[in-house]
């Protein structure tokens, strides 16, 4: 039995979205205990009946130590195989709970994050950093989701023996629905978080408007609606019409989301490894992205890749996907969700957690790639 410990157990993050992906593919017993709090969201999203969910409403660092004693006795009374953290404030938690259980119950943490820019992150995340790395030698293994997320961690100074890279897994759509091209309708799906890069993307959206006119934007994420006055005002800074984008807030469900658009943009100055690229792929959507954590890993040759904060790139990368043809567009709609089948299937990534987490063998094709340092 695995003990989860997460952060946050209540939004539509990369995090939650891999833990439910997990949860419903095992459909085996679990406790998954969350510093805040569990949504009805990501237990419709687990969907898995031998799951326990219990929230700690965790809110602030005064109430970490009440937390951490919680979680101890959690240990204690489920007596689990192994306890495995998800996120930074998560990773200290449930160390430090461990020891103060007095068990000998494995602790692996799960890094969701690169450290391309850490001074998008909060104070608080930007502390639960820094405690990470300096506790990270007494976990007994960290298992990271890009690449790049393990090599910069390694030169933060985090413990880099026992560690592994699994990247995120997905089940394809069943049926998405075709787009016929060209790329007119772009979308960009994240929270409102300087983190996202807002700003660059209502930048390069005008730039590639000044070509293309035509082009239509649909955002989804927490924050991102008509009530957001700072994003309203970054709109009216790039000098975009506000009938040419479309604010659909956070949605439940990404499903018809993905299948009104054509094209998807990821514009953040700091990712791990971004689900919502290989979602859109998996939906047939060819990607223009920033060079944040695994995106270019992800994203092979089916669209562009520019750098970070990048206006004028990632603007000129809008218009180049823009111009091509119906039949280039369709051929990159099938190369983009078969590189997901085939790179990045749940149970092939399930296989590995399993096998970091329990030293069973994965089967062939697996994404485990353990890394002693």
């Amino acid at each position: 039995m695995i003990l989860h410990v997460v952060t946050d157990f209540s939004t539509q993050g990369g995090a939650q979205a891999m833990l439910a992906r997990l949860l419903s593919h095992s459909g085996e017993r679990a406790v998954v205990v969350a510093l805040t709090e569990v949504s009805d969201r990501c237990r419709a999203m687990a969907g898995n009946e031998k799951v326990e969910y219990i929230s700690l409403r965790a809110r602030s660092p005064l109430s970490f130590p009440r937390a951490i004693w919680q979680i101890a006795r959690l240990i204690r009374t489920h007596k689990p195989d192994v306890v495995l953290c998800w996120m930074y404030h998560a990773m200290v938690v449930g160390l430090i709970a461990r020891v103060l259980s007095l068990r000998h119950v494995p602790v692996i943490w799960t890094v969701r994050q690169a450290l391309d820019d850490p001074a998008a992150f909060t104070r608080s995340t930007r502390i639960a950093v820094r405690l990470s790395q300096k506790l990270s030698r007494y976990c007994d293994g960290i298992i990271y989701n890009s690449t790049r997320a393990l090599e910069q961690h390694g030169k933060y100074g985090f413990a880099q023996n026992n560690t592994s890279v699994v990247p995120n897994g997905f089940l394809l759509p069943h049926a998405p629905t075709p787009r016929p091209g060209p790329a007119r309708v772009v979308g960009l799906a994240a929270r409102f978080h300087p983190q996202k890069d807002f700003e660059t993307f209502f930048r390069a959206f005008a730039i590639a408007r000044q070509t293309f006119p035509d082009l239509t934007a649909r955002l989804a994420g927490d924050g991102v609606t008509s009530e957001n006055e700072a994003l309203l005002a970054l709109m009216a800074q790039a000098g975009i019409p506000e009938d040419s984008v479309t604010l659909c807030g956070d949605l439940h469900d990404m499903t018809a989301f993905y299948n009104s658009i054509d094209l998807l943009v990821l514009s953040s100055r700091t990712e791990g490894f971004p689900n919502v690229i290989a979602e859109a792929m998996s939906y047939g959507r060819p990607v223009v992205t920033t060079d944040v954590g695994d995106a270019a890993k992800i994203a092979g040759d089916i669209g562009y890749v520019v750098a970070a904060r990048d206006t004028e790139g990632l603007g000129q990368a809008l218009t180049d996907a823009a111009n091509w043809s119906a039949d280039a567009y369709a051929q990159r709609s099938v190369a983009a969700r078969d590189r997901i089948a085939s790179q990045y299937s749940l149970a092939a990534i399930a296989a590995s957690y399993d096998a970091v987490l329990f030293g069973t063998t994965p089967k062939a094709g697996t994404s485990t790639a353990p890394h002693t340092g």
